[in-house]
């Protein structure tokens, strides 16, 4: 059995930089990893470039967390979004903002995050102990419970006094992200808020995206909603940018976002999708504009006449669900039927069946209650020495970078505050030590 200070279960985001932000401070600290190495699922975000963080300012960041933005606040501050960026600089990894402020490596490389922050961890003498999965932690079960170390999978324990709990989510199951941290925290007993999967595409009722899979659509709106008992609507979502159409329904930035508000509502209600092809124009503006395509051309068939306002692969599905004959010459087109197709262009409707499942997540919504976490420190409130950071955590939020920089934050409140922690208990046992020492002495003299 080896003794270290602080164990870390799990080499991602999150961990790693808890062992270096330990390790920086002196502390022996020990990564358990059950993959055979660090950093499998950095490997595979921002589709292999990996979005590292958000250049955004601070107010944006937070309205980019969607759940217990509130919990975010102190570690957030404590190891900011242009921290991140410094942090990686300085370890020789030059970053590029994009749009949307959006940071990645300028080699577009994830490996080179990977490799940036495993040479960090190396440098602090952080230790790695890969193909090996935690089972138990291990408690002082006295008036107050206390950490004392893990028992792994083959009965193997090691001995620590902090232990951080960063094993991801259960997204990209592929990854070694099985909820391992989620059987971990019910086992110590916490709460575990229902975890769904989030960031995920959508199944659509209907056959309409299968004839258009494959068209990515690009500066259009979509908005979510349900309807009440009085038909009419209720906005669960709306945003501007890009989406595209996949045999199976709708995917891209717009849909990902969306399905972070969603994803709670599907269980219990029909929530419909509304694609605006045009929201540049108004109905009005839009109307005139067919007009004056229909005028130039007065004898061409109507599904030869939207080739400049529609992408191919969208003009039949268009056609058929505003009910109109593709073959009718446009000169025969009333102006009824204009508005029919106006209305479509404006608000193309698709009922969601379901979310993706957890192999196309990007990220987990739910987690470990925050509520039992000191969102300071990122310490158990209930278990001494035990600390959560990362997607285990009951915090998630947009694309664009802001997940890994919830990942980042937690993961340095954490080590940190793990840190002092064992400072500060070596601290009492030498102060305590001296003051024994001097007692003796003291002792000694009087019997001389």
């Amino acid at each position: 059995m080896k003794d270290y200070d602080i164990v870390v279960i799990g080499a991602g985001a999150a961990g790693m930089m808890a062992a270096v932000a330990a390790g920086r401070r002196g502390c022996r600290v020990c990564i358990v990893e059950r993959n055979e190495k660090p950093g499998k699922k950095i490997y595979i975000t921002g589709k292999g470039r990996c979005n590292i963080t958000n250049a955004c300012d601070m107010d944006e960041l937070f309205q980019n967390v969607m759940t217990n933005r509130k919990f975010m606040y102190s570690s957030f501050y404590r190891f900011t979004n242009e921290d991140v960026i410094a942090f990686f600089e300085k370890e020789g990894l030059p970053l590029k903002s994009e749009r949307g402020n959006r940071v990645f490596p300028v080699s577009d490389k994830s490996s080179d995050v990977i490799r940036a922050l495993s040479e960090a961890c190396q440098k602090c003498g952080v230790e790695f102990l890969f193909h090996s999965r935690v089972k138990t932690i291990l408690c002082d079960r006295d008036a107050i419970q206390t950490v004392k170390g893990v028992r792994l999978a083959g009965g193997r324990e090691i001995t620590a006094s902090q232990v951080i709990v960063a094993a991801g989510g259960s997204s990209y199951p592929s990854t070694g992200s099985e909820g391992d941290g989620y059987l971990l925290a019910t086992q110590t007993g916490h709460n575990v808020i229902r975890c769904l999967p989030s960031l995920v595409p959508m199944n659509i009722v209907g056959e309409e995206p299968a004839q258009m899979q494959g068209l990515s659509m690009k500066n259009v709106e979509m908005s979510f909603y349900t309807r009440k008992a009085d038909g009419k609507k209720k906005e669960l979502y709306r945003e501007f940018g890009e989406m595209m159409f996949t045999h199976f329904g709708i995917t891209g930035p717009i849909v990902l976002s969306a399905s972070s508000r969603i994803g709670s509502v599907l269980a219990s209600e029909q929530v419909y999708a509304e694609l605006d092809c045009k929201p540049a124009l108004s109905k009005e503006k839009l109307h005139k504009r067919i007009l004056r395509d229909f005028e130039s051309n007065p004898n061409v068939s109507f599904k030869n006449s939207l080739g400049g306002l529609l992408p191919r692969s969208m003009i039949p599905v268009v056609l058929k669900i505003s009910g109109l004959s593709g073959e009718k010459a446009v000169n025969q087109v009333t102006r009824e039927e204009r508005n029919k197709l106006v209305d479509v262009i404006k608000g193309m409707v698709f009922p969601i069946e379901s979310l993706r499942g957890w192999n196309e997540a990007i990220i987990t919504k739910g987690g470990v209650d925050v509520r039992e976490v000191n969102p300071a420190t990122m310490e158990s409130k209930q278990i001494q020495g035990l600390y959560f950071a990362g997607e285990v955590l009951d915090v998630d939020a947009l694309t664009g970078g802001f997940n890994l920089q919830i990942a980042w934050s937690t993961g340095y409140a954490a080590g940190e505050s793990a840190a002092e922690r064992v400072l500060d208990t070596k601290w009492d046992k030498l102060r305590k030590n001296e003051e024994e020492q001097d007692r003796m002495e003291r002792d000694n003299e009087y019997s001389n």
